[in-house]
C-alpha cells in the first residue's frame, strides 16, 4: 500500500492493484471564493497542486475508482466533475449519490455500511462534522476503513473532530494506518468542524499502534492549526507515530 497525499484532502491510495483517488479538488489556487463566514477571506486553494499539467493528466488516466467521502467543494469541486471521466466508480455515502449521478457520473456506488470492489473491502465510519448548529449545518460526513489481503488496513476518518463515532471505528476495526484531516477548521461562530490538536492527540493515544497521518491543513482560508503548530504539539507529548506529509509527498506503508 502507498499514498500519495497531493493537497489537502485529495490523495490516491494504491491497494490491492488498484489506484484510488480520494477526495478530489483539483482547482488550480484562486480558482474559488473564500469560505465565508471566516477571518481570512483569501480566495481557495491557497496553493497550487503539487503537480504539472501533464502529470495530473497522466494520474487521471490511471485512476480506478473515486472515493468521495462528502461532496463539500473542497473535497468535490467543480474541475473533479469537469475532469474525471464520466465512467469511472464512484464510491460515496448514500446521501451524496444523488448529486453526483446528476453530475452525469455513470458508475455510483453508495456505501451503506460495507462494499467490496475488486478484493478491497470498504467500511462506512460515521463522524461529526462539528458541534451544535454548525454541526448539524455541515450536514452527513463519513468515513471508510479499507481492507485488502496483504496490506495494512486503512482509515480515512474524513471531515470530522475526536467524537463517538471515530472512538467506535478505531476500536471496532484497530486500523494500521489513519489518516486525520486536521486544520481545525472553524467559523467566525461555533467550534472547530475538522480535528484539533487535542483531537489528533486523542487518536494517537485511543490507538497507540497506529501510523497516523494528518492532512487537510493550510489550503482552506479556514483552516487554522497549520502543520508547524501540529508538530510541535505532536513533539511536546511525546508521540511518534504521527506523519505530517508535504504536498506532494509519496508514503511507503
Amino acid at each position: 500500500m502507498q499514498i500519495h497525499f497531493l493537497r489537502h484532502a485529495t490523495l490516491v491510495v494504491g491497494v490491492a492493484g488498484q489506484y484510488l483517488l480520494v477526495d478530489p479538488m483539483l482547482s488550480p489556487a484562486g480558482a474559488m471564493p473564500p469560505v465565508a463566514n471566516a477571518a481570512d477571506q483569501r480566495r481557495i486553494p491557497l496553493v497550487d497542486l503539487p503537480l504539472e499539467e501533464v502529470e495530473l493528466r497522466y494520474m487521471l488516466d490511471h485512476i480506478d475508482a473515486v472515493l468521495v467521502t462528502h461532496t463539500h467543494r473542497d473535497h468535490w469541486d467543480s474541475q473533479a466533475v469537469d475532469r474525471l471521466p464520466k465512467q469511472l466508480p464512484i464510491l460515496c455515502q448514500p446521501p451524496d449519490a444523488a448529486s453526483i449521478r446528476q453530475a452525469g457520473f455513470e458508475t455510483i456506488s453508495p456505501v451503506e455500511t460495507l462494499y467490496t470492489w475488486r478484493g478491497i473491502t470498504f467500511h462506512r465510519t460515521g463522524g461529526q462534522h462539528g458541534t451544535g448548529e454548525v454541526g448539524r449545518q455541515m450536514g452527513t460526513v463519513s468515513g471508510f476503513v479499507l481492507r485488502a489481503a496483504g496490506e495494512p488496513s486503512l482509515y480515512l476518518a474524513g471531515d470530522t473532530i475526536w467524537c463517538p463515532e471515530v472512538e467506535a471505528a478505531l476500536q471496532t476495526f484497530r486500523p494500521g494506518v489513519v489518516v486525520v484531516n486536521a486544520g481545525a477548521a472553524q467559523f467566525l461562530t461555533g467550534g472547530p468542524i475538522t480535528m484539533t490538536a487535542d483531537d489528533v492527540v486523542r487518536v494517537c493515544r485511543a490507538l497507540p499502534a497506529a501510523r497516523v497521518i494528518a492532512v487537510h491543513m493550510e489550503t482552506l482560508n479556514h483552516c487554522l492549526l497549520n502543520r508547524a503548530e501540529l508538530a510541535d504539539r505532536i513533539t511536546q507529548e511525546g508521540l511518534t507515530q504521527v506523519q505530517i506529509p508535504a504536498d506532494g509527498e509519496l508514503i511507503e506503508l
